[in-house]
């Protein structure tokens, strides 16, 4: 009987481990990032890491940098960006690597 316990409760650990945290975000509209001109100027590249958080209705709420290189160069225009975009109706989290290439 113990045992039977003890595998069911395994059970129910494993499936709540397998279950997604949120649904899958399905975009509708992704608006790209505006290369900064000092950056073009200079030729630099580099990419930017965000995370964000889209509400029920799909709406971008908040957008965090998780990493750039070059750092303080990029972050700016790659949240402007990404606050832009828009999904389906559900809500959900994302995350994101933006690159800027010449």
């Amino acid at each position: 009987m113990r045992h039977i316990a003890l595998a069911i409760a395994l059970a129910a650990m494993a499936a709540s481990f397998a279950a997604p945290a949120s649904a899958e975000l399905k975009p509708i509209k992704r608006v790209e990032p505006q290369y900064p001109p000092e950056a073009a100027r200079t030729g630099k590249q580099g990419f930017v890491e965000v995370e964000f958080v889209v509400d029920a209705t799909g709406k971008v709420e908040s957008v965090s940098v998780v990493n750039a290189k070059p750092a303080r160069t990029f972050e700016s225009a790659a949240v402007r960006a990404v606050k832009q975009w828009t999904f389906a109706p559900g809500g959900g989290r994302g995350k994101v690597r933006l690159d800027f290439a010449l």
